[in-house]
């Protein structure tokens, strides 16, 4: 992804987008991002959230109050060979204790980043598990129609748009071989240019290859981003 100053977390947007304001250069934009996995792959993200799930459960043991683990992403193939309950319950007891009612914070264990909210104190712990992840049930070469479900509110941006579409699968949907997925998502953007006064949505893709320029399908050769993630109007946590 481009390199960002600092970002504002906003929730979820409609369905299962979420959204952020974030900054960069000194000028604010709006970032919407997506987790999606192929439908015939779902099966192994539901293997996977049962894994995060339980982690939490057993988290409550150690924990004095109402929280809320919000998973932000997380690479599923990888935590498939090497997730650890038991870590992520520790890193989740130690993170909890650290928070007032009302805060918020930022959690990562692996590739697991997530968001624990204490929403009251209490004298016994409670965790509720929430995620959000798109099936895609289309054709490869549909890709096209998720980018407009995603833009739908945006025909005429104020400020600069960032589209993030975050590809759980194994087999990655974008496909720079599929030509007739290519001609879509060109006419995509012809489509945009008109109703763009200033400024032309910016579309990335995340998925097992790296990050890309989703229309181009170029290689990110931006080093690794350093910026702030903001909750409310308090700085929570620096990436490196």
């Amino acid at each position: 992804m481009p390199l960002f100053d600092e970002i504002l977390y906003l929730g979820q947007k409609e369905g299962k987008v979420r959204q952020y304001k974030a900054i960069r250069e000194g000028q604010s934009c709006d970032l919407l991002a997506l987790n999606f996995i192929r439908q015939d792959e779902f099966i192994l993200w539901e293997a996977v959230e049962d894994f995060l799930k339980r982690s939490t459960i057993n988290a409550t043991s150690g924990l004095r109050g109402v929280y809320i683990f919000d998973l932000l992403t997380i690479d599923i193939h990888k935590e498939l060979k090497t997730f650890n309950h038991a870590e992520l319950s520790a890193v989740i007891v130690n993170v909890a204790h650290k928070l007032a009612e009302g805060q918020i914070t930022l959690v990562k264990y692996s590739s697991v980043y997530a968001l624990l909210h204490k929403t009251v104190d209490a004298d016994w712990g409670k965790i509720t598990f929430k995620s959000a992840v798109e099936v895609f049930k289309d054709r490869p070469e549909y890709l096209d129609l998720l980018i407009k479900q995603l833009l739908k509110g945006f025909q005429f941006p104020p400020d600069p748009v960032i589209v993030l579409l975050n590809d759980l699968s194994q087999n990655p949907i974008f496909d720079l071989k599929n030509p007739n997925q290519d001609a879509r998502l060109k006419k995509v953007i012809s489509e945009l240019i008109p109703n763009s006064v200033e400024f032309i949505p910016e579309v990335y893709i995340q998925d097992k290859s790296g990050a890309r320029e989703l229309l181009s399908g170029s290689q990110l050769k931006h080093p690794a981003p350093s910026f702030k993630l903001i909750l409310s109007d308090k700085v929570v946590h620096h990436m490196p």
